[in-house]
């Protein structure tokens, strides 16, 4: 049932929706070009860095979590006491640490101490208050799970914090990368802003409304405004235009392929590690059927809509953690066989079953849906694609209400991310295994490694993948590149694999004398 795509699997159909795209794309881009032409680049009076966003900010809150551009945006907010390497090992950010024993952990703040908005100094008892917020099991923070086995942390002297395990955790120091809030703040999950989004991280929040973001960095003043512009012809048009500096992502190939020949605008790609992935409702009784979801992998060609839909800008995904981390499973792709799929339909009793497959309004999403739907007809699935507005969309997805969706993990670092995804006591909302999956050989294997560490632990992560890959909650589908669109003038952005926006802290945003 396992085995690799053949050099030929690219179905002919795939071949016409890649020639569509590209007619598309070179009709589209000739409007828009005409259009850009029509007016002088915009300048801000004051100095402001302008960024697309396709998706809106839902909650800044650290404590709750949510969202990958929420979580972007956030992280440049709060200051953390621990942050993650580029290997995925934990290093010293607002705080040091030291291991007392095997269930105690002190932590130290650095000095210079960050501050926030207010003025007042970053001091343990915010740290506590923080934590506490979600520990506290009335809050029902979904980030509860990600602390593992932390049962209290206590303030001891003057910026100095300890925290107390119930069991030994050897992924400890790396789970302590929550963004800080003034304790004043932290109480309530549901204190109202601005207060609960006052962090001591490199910006501070102005604003926030549906359509726009807007922060203050703290070092020079400079203003950081996130426009919400889901449509992709349209960011790309603001940006021509001078009304926005830089994108990121969410762009469709077409669209890039032109924007590299235009002269006054950048280009960078690099590799990314957002993992995508087609999602089931395991309660659901057709989705339900392991049968049902392996019809579905068997349809799917991901190498022709690598190479047709993403012009070649992904590669296939496997885990759910990203390529080259430690505890990394290899896992063997499930092969692209439409008959195949028609056996296994047949072997489970359905003829033609008819699947509702939810994804957002983004273009780009729903093109990607329409390709999918496309494949499995051809294998006898009938699917009816239906796009929402991402705040219904995401809402949906974490209430259990779909048969299929699709969407992508962002910054896993950790690998008992696992846990909190494919553990049947990691429900919504204290966890996202948003299928309903439940395993009790994954469940047992997870809560072994929890309780190791070293090589051992590693192993019994991917044995973990091994078995969900086998049970198939997930379809993966590729790791997509990430790339920035950027107006000339702009300078100091730089891509991370998890697609978060930390480089703003040093980006200088493009000024009139480098007018295109």
């Amino acid at each position: 049932m396992f085995a690799p795509h053949g050099a030929n699997s690219s179905a002919g159909g795939m071949m016409a929706v890649g020639r569509l795209g590209r007619q598309r794309g070179v009709g589209m881009l000739a409007g828009l070009l005409w259009l850009a032409g029509c007016g002088q680049a915009q300048y801000p009076a004051t100095p402001v860095l302008r960024m697309g966003l396709a998706q809106p900010v839902l909650d800044l809150d650290p404590r709750r979590g949510g969202d990958a551009a929420s979580a972007r945006v956030a992280r440049l907010l709060y200051s953390r006491l621990i942050d993650l390497d580029a290997t995925y090992q934990p290093r010293p950010a607002a705080a040091d640490w030291q291991q007392l024993d095997t269930l105690h952990y002190r932590l130290t703040l650095r000095q210079p101490v960050p501050r926030f908005g207010d003025g007042s100094r970053l001091v343990a008892a915010d740290v506590v208050a923080t934590y506490r917020a979600v520990l506290d099991p009335a809050a029902a923070s979904p980030l509860r799970a990600e602390l593992g086995p932390l049962a209290s942390v206590h303030a001891t002297a003057d910026g100095q914090i300890d925290f107390t395990l119930s069991q030994p955790d050897a992924l400890f120091p790396g789970r302590l990368t929550l963004g800080i809030l003034p304790a004043r703040c932290a109480g309530s999950v549901s204190a109202t802003p601005p207060c609960h989004y006052d962090g001591s991280g490199p910006f501070a929040l102005e604003t926030l409304t549906a359509d726009r973001v807007r922060l203050r960095r703290r070092s020079d003043d400079l203003g950081l405004e996130f426009q919400v512009v889901p449509d992709p012809t349209v960011r790309v048009l603001k940006l021509l235009r001078g009304e926005l500096d830089l994108l990121q992502n969410d762009l469709p190939p077409e669209l890039l392929r032109e924007l590299g020949r235009r002269p006054g605008v950048q280009v960078v790609r690099a590799a990314g590690s957002s993992y995508h992935y087609l999602g089931f409702n395991l309660a659901d009784p057709v989705t339900g059927d392991l049968r049902v979801r392996q019809a579905v992998a068997h349809a799917i060609d991901r190498e022709a809509l690598v190479r047709y839909l993403l012009a070649g800008a992904a590669v296939p995904a496997g885990s759910v953690l990203p390529p080259g981390h430690y505890a990394a499973a290899r896992l063997l792709p499930y092969e692209y066989d439409p008959a195949l799929a028609r056996r296994l339909l047949a072997e489970a009793g359905l003829n033609s079953p008819r699947l509702v497959y939810k994804t957002s309004t983004d273009p780009v999403r729903i093109r990607i849906a329409t390709a999918l739907q496309a494949q499995l007809a051809a294998a006898g699935i009938r699917v009816q694609v239906q796009s929402h507005e991402w705040g219904s969309f995401f809402g949906d997805v974490r209430a259990g209400r779909f048969q299929l969706y699709s969407l992508a993990w962002v910054g896993i670092r950790q690998p008992d991310a696992l846990r909190h995804i494919f553990h049947s006591g990691s429900l919504p909302p204290g966890g996202a295994n948003r299928g309903r999956f439940a395993n009790p050989a994954v469940d047992a294997l997870l809560d072994a490694a929890a309780r190791t560490s070293g090589e051992r632990q590693a192993a019994l992560y991917r044995q973990a993948q091994i078995t969900v890959h086998e049970a198939l909650p997930y379809v993966p589908l590729w790791y997509e590149d990430n790339v920035y669109v950027a107006r000339a003038g702009v300078r100091g952005y730089m891509l991370r694999p998890d697609g978060a926006y930390d480089a703003l802290e040093f980006t200088e945003p493009p000024h009139a004398r480098d007018s295109d």
